[in-house]
């Protein structure tokens, strides 16, 4: 029911900065938490960042201090900055509300990380 629109990704040199979006098609009024996961080629889907309805974040250690994240209206976003070749993947937002029971996926966003 809830569709999560992705956009943001792309090419961009070591050291340099993306900023990522996440658009849900509806509002969720209720808890929820929303994050961004990442996987590389031949690698398991990780968790990146989560931030809930209340404003709570939480970051993988890989991340912290580089990305933030952060939710506007119905959008949820992922400040990237001194972007490191291991942050290659392809990144994915997370949605999840009704305790956890509901679970929606944006469908991706390349982001690479090459000179």
């Amino acid at each position: 029911q809830v569709q999560l629109v992705e956009s943001g990704g792309g090419l961009v040199q070591p050291g340099g900065s993306l900023r990522l979006s996440c658009a849900a098609s509806t509002t969720i009024l209720g808890f929820y938490v929303m994050g961004w996961y990442r996987q590389a080629p031949g690698k398991q889907r990780e968790l990146v960042a989560t931030i809930t309805s209340s404003g709570s974040t939480n970051y993988a250690d890989s991340v912290k201090g580089r990305f933030t994240i952060s939710n506007a209206k119905n959008t949820v976003y992922l400040q990237m900055n001194s972007l490191k070749p291991e942050d290659t993947a392809v990144y994915y937002c997370h949605l999840a509300f009704s305790a956890g029971t509901l679970n929606y996926w944006g469908q991706g966003t390349q982001v690479t990380v090459s000179s």
